[in-house]
């Protein structure tokens, strides 16, 4: 998969890549899209993978505060997180993780990220960086070099893992390798990066230096 490499630390984005919280989100997006008379179904496939006040800055809308519009849209996602689970062995894979050696980097804000991460049942990071960390967010690269640099390491020597486009797009602006995640995608992805479905049949392997590498079990391998 990664042909052999090993890495310093991995970068988990959390939506779409460790839980599938697409069915709430959409919920609350596509009420707000409805308020604002959007078409939703052109709506919703843009608002994935960036921070709320981004997406509604980018659309422009007269009168509307996009600061205010997405801490209403925050509140609504923390009291609606019915269905949110963690994809296929991703609780396991990080219970694997050396502690100092792994992060959360999501365009969520902090509240929303803890809710969710509670709600789907995988640890919460030693090291979790949100939507408040940073003035820029994905796809600019802040925020995976702040959660690289929280690690102690470059962000060059990180294994990302990610789901969406904008945030394919900051992991390569640090300059990390990239590991695609697709369970959650409607439709094909094409992309030059490694891609898993989920985290079943994978672990996680640490060399005597802390390294750590991505390997598909025997059994999955045999399969």
């Amino acid at each position: 998969m990664l042909a052999g490499k090993k890495f310093a630390a991995f970068l988990f984005d959390m939506d779409g890549t460790l839980l599938n919280s697409t069915a709430a989100a959409e919920r609350v997006w596509s009420a707000w899209a409805t308020r604002h008379g959007l078409d939703v179904a052109t709506f919703l496939p843009t608002m994935h993978g960036r921070r709320a006040i981004e997406t509604v800055r980018r659309l422009a809308l007269p009168g509307v505060d996009p600061q205010r519009e997405a801490e209403q849209i925050t509140r609504d996602e923390i009291a609606d997180v019915a269905g949110i689970q963690a994809l296929a062995g991703a609780a396991a894979f990080l219970h694997s993780l050396p502690p100092k050696r792994w992060a959360i980097v999501t365009s969520s804000p902090r509240e929303l990220a803890l809710r969710r991460i509670e709600a789907a049942g995988i640890p919460v990071p030693a090291t979790l960086v949100t939507a408040e960390d940073v003035a820029h967010g994905k796809p600019a690269p802040d925020c995976f070099r702040l959660g690289a640099e929280r690690l102690d390491f470059d962000a060059s020597d990180c294994l990302v893992f990610e789901d969406a486009t904008p945030g394919i797009q900051a992991g390569e602006a640090a300059g990390a390798t990239v590991l695609v995640v697709t369970a959650t995608h409607q439709h094909p992805m094409a992309t030059a990066h490694a891609t898993i479905f989920d985290y079943d049949g994978l672990r996680a392997v640490t060399d005597a230096q802390g390294r750590i590498g991505v390997e598909q079990t025997q059994a999955a391998a045999a399969s």
